[in-house]
């Protein structure tokens, strides 16, 4: 259903508040520079931090911007299943292509209670449901059975797997069906991901090099390993600076340094990018061709 180049969206603040100017910039350089969907209100997007109208304004701003040119896979997760599905059917009202559901957080529910979970949305909405596996800021992981479980339920349609287990793309291809949608949640994975099977990424590096991240994607999708490799390593630095301090504190910066329209704002507990990681992305931003 997706493939490509995603970025999963920053949340761009000003003087505290979502900069609803600035986002829908950024979302329409993000069209015009070849990405092939968008995702808002994901973690890259601070949602933990966004209140409820916050969290839906930024999905509306978002599909409002992206005029129906690509699809908004808008990020829907919870702890609560509840509140996950109150994001669902907002989204859907909204007019999202498909909800990005992480694995519920802290709460540490077994892998019947994530199937648990992910039938009850399915059957609140009938919006198409991304599974997004982040054990390492979730803590709970979605093992590859219960993914190959939830690639029952018809509107569970892909994953963004960020679990950094690259086997898992053969195990779920062989469980859950070549045609089933695999993302990787990780862009120094990309390039590996892709040759076992992925369609593309959900990629902060994207937020900042939508351009380069297209042409990687392209390169995958054709075939072409060796302008794919070269691609990959050019941006290799740069998505290692993405992580460089706590995300997304340098794309933020990244972005700050390429666009003077942009604030490198974030909201706590997350604070800005310290002077190693600013040196660092200012070296990668350099190395890509970016600035």
């Amino acid at each position: 259903m997706f493939s490509g180049s995603i970025p999963a969206l920053v949340t761009p603040f000003r003087d505290g508040a979502f900069d609803a100017d600035a986002f829908a910039r950024l979302v329409d350089w993000q069209v015009r520079e070849g990405s092939s969907a968008l995702v808002p209100c994901g973690t890259t997007g601070e949602s933990p931090t966004l209140g409820f109208d916050e969290h839906y304004r930024v999905i509306d701003c978002c599909i409002e911007a992206a005029a129906g040119r690509v699809p908004v896979i808008a990020g829907c997760g919870s702890n609560d299943t509840a509140t996950a599905v109150r994001h669902m059917r907002h989204a859907q009202a909204a007019g999202a292509t498909a909800a990005l559901v992480v694995a519920p957080y802290y709460n540490r529910p077994s892998q019947a209670g994530m199937i648990a979970h992910f039938k009850a949305l399915a059957d609140a909405s009938d919006l198409p449901i991304v599974v997004y596996n982040v054990p390492g800021r979730t803590v709970a992981d979605i093992s590859a059975e219960t993914l190959c479980e939830l690639a029952e339920i018809p509107s569970v349609v892909a994953i963004k797997d960020a679990s950094g287990d690259l086997a898992r793309v053969t195990m779920h291809r062989a469980g859950a069906g070549k045609d089933f949608c695999q993302l990787s949640g990780n862009d120094d994975l990309w390039l590996a991901h892709a040759a076992m099977g992925g369609m593309g990424c959900i990629s902060v590096t994207a937020n900042v090099a939508p351009r380069q991240c297209a042409d990687f994607a392209a390169a995958c999708a054709a075939g072409d390993w060796t302008r794919a490799l070269a691609l990959h390593d050019r941006l290799f630095d740069l998505h290692r600076a993405m992580f460089a301090d706590t995300s997304p504190g340098p794309a933020k910066y990244a972005l700050s340094r390429v666009h003077d329209w942009f604030s490198p704002e974030l909201r706590l507990p997350v604070i800005p990018a310290n002077a190693d990681a600013r040196a660092a992305v200012d070296a990668a931003l350099s190395a890509a061709g970016v600035i």
